[in-house]
């Protein structure tokens, strides 16, 4: 489309309070002062990533117990470079480090029942997750699996298992239980947290069924963690290894919230493919390079700003 022929253009006061524009100036005083616009910022990204990464980091206002020695020791050598080596730091901490009664999580289901989770309680929700989690052994390498909707409990386990070092996976639960075997199979989880079932349609669908046989045939779980969505007080007898939320969080008293401080390319969550020529494939995504890159495309690209809402429609799978 010529350029003459714009669909949408920002006000002049929207551009000149857009994080790009605050960035840019930051890169043209402290690093290049060559860099005038958008254009010159995306040329200099490409030739100069170094400068451009360690640029993100400071503005980004990166949160970590040990600064990196290096930017990337082979910029060359792709893959396989080690970024930001030397670098300590934890990716639930820098996303639990705003305090404050401002909603950090606003749910609304399918059957319009709605909660909204400031972030002191999402942080003291995700302490005593993490603290139940190390309570039964469970630390930094250790596999921790969900199969669970799109819900609070998610980003609560998610955050709570990247808190300790713990390496995240989630499916689905509308997935079928081969399609998690599938996935979850491969990666041999210590704990599964499961939803007692799902909504789609107006309909509910139980997912415990799923859990009991996930629970027969994955050798390596310890232990299956129920979070109540269909009921506030799910028949978890068909699990052996099964414990309520409520039930398993109660197991510690403790409410501090401990980072274990991880090396920038510590695993994070392992993703999959589709699975379209065989079993999925699993996709590890490391604690620093996750953090930096959502950053950078969350405060550039999307321009979110500390009042701003975001929604991101998708499941956990």
């Amino acid at each position: 489309m010529p350029s003459d022929n714009l669909i949408w253009r920002p006000t002049q006061r929207r551009i000149e309070s857009a994080n790009l524009t605050a960035f840019i100036h930051l890169v043209r005083q402290e690093v290049n002062s060559s860099i005038k616009n958008y254009s010159d910022l995306y040329l200099w990204s490409v030739e100069q990533p170094s400068d451009f990464w360690a640029t993100i980091w400071q503005f980004c206002d990166i949160r970590a117990s040990e600064s990196y020695v290096s930017v990337v020791d082979d910029i060359k050598k792709m893959p396989g470079a080690t970024w930001f080596k030397g670098a300590k730091l934890n990716f639930a901490e820098n996303l639990l480090k705003f305090p404050g009664a401002k909603p950090a999580i606003i749910f609304r289901g399918e059957d319009r029942r709605t909660r909204s989770i400031d972030y002191d309680s999402l942080r003291l929700q995700v302490a005593r997750l993490a603290n139940a989690l190390r309570s039964i052994g469970v630390g930094p390498g250790d596999r921790v699996a969900a199969l669970i909707p799109n819900i609070p409990e998610a980003v609560i386990g998610m955050l709570a298992s990247a808190s300790i070092g713990a390496i995240w996976s989630s499916c689905s639960p509308d997935f079928g239980v081969q399609g998690v075997l599938d996935r979850f199979g491969q990666i041999q989880p210590k704990i599964l947290f499961v939803s007692d079932g799902y909504t789609y349609k107006g309909k509910p669908f139980d997912s415990l069924s799923s859990a009991a046989a996930l629970e027969k045939q994955i050798k390596s779980l310890e232990k299956i963690v129920v979070v109540p969505f269909l009921s506030d007080a799910p028949n978890i007898g068909c699990l052996e290894k099964g414990s309520c939320l409520a039930d398993f969080i109660g197991q510690s008293s403790n409410d501090d919230l401990v980072f274990e401080q991880l090396s920038f390319n510590h695993p994070l969550y392992i993703l999959y493919s589709s699975g379209t020529t065989g079993k999925p494939k699993c996709i590890i995504h490391s604690v620093g390079g996750t953090l930096i890159e959502h950053l950078k495309e969350l405060v550039l690209h999307t321009d979110l700003k500390s009042d701003d809402r975001i929604f991101y429609h998708t499941t956990c799978g």
